[in-house]
């Protein structure tokens, strides 16, 4: 899962979710330097992305999908769940989609300064630019597969992953809401 994924099975605590989303910059055993909160976070995010490449729906779905998206089928596939998440949000969480995202956006932790200047930098820019409001829509899975794809150190074609999830979408949905009740009872 991408963003919103990540900040869903942060269980609501705001620290958590910090933490959780600063998985993607530590590599190896490096997150044994930081607080125990990032420590607790890093491990979390690790678990939720070993969850999802391992379940076994999304392992059928990745490889149904690795013709079309070589190469970036699993991170397609992250990017299709963030966007379901975001469209059947009010199915797995109570507080309003809007204002789940408000309250994070808001939230400032004691340890931001401790995950380093680069880190800031991208916190920053997800709280103005607000870029996971566009989940649940269709230009907002676009504008995210563009992005992802240029960010990408290697040539692929990301950028189709809108057109694929449009071909494919009842299945994906399917995968996405077996994965869901799974790891609602896994990761929570």
């Amino acid at each position: 899962m991408n963003f919103l994924g990540h900040l869903y099975f942060s269980k609501n605590d705001h620290d958590l979710m910090i933490a959780n989303l600063f998985g993607d910059s530590v590599k190896g055993k490096k997150y044994l330097q930081y607080s125990k909160k990032i420590q607790e976070g890093v491990l979390l995010h690790r678990k939720i992305d070993y969850y999802i490449d391992n379940h076994p729906s999304v392992k059928s779905l990745r490889l149904k999908l690795y013709n079309e998206l070589p190469k970036v089928a699993g991170i397609a596939i992250d990017l299709y769940f963030d966007h379901l998440l975001a469209i059947y949000w009010n199915r797995y969480h109570d507080k309003p989609f809007e204002l789940f995202l408000e309250d994070f956006y808001n939230f400032r932790s004691h340890f931001e300064q401790e995950l380093g200047h680069d880190f800031s930098i991208f916190l920053n820019r997800l709280r103005t630019k607000q870029w996971i409001n566009h989940y649940p829509t269709f230009y907002g899975l676009e504008k995210l597969s563009w992005g992802v794809s240029n960010r990408i150190s290697f040539e692929n074609n990301l950028h189709l992953a809108p057109k694929v999830f449009k071909k494919n979408n009842h299945e994906i949905e399917a995968v996405f809401f077996d994965f869901m009740q799974d790891a609602k009872e896994d990761l929570a």
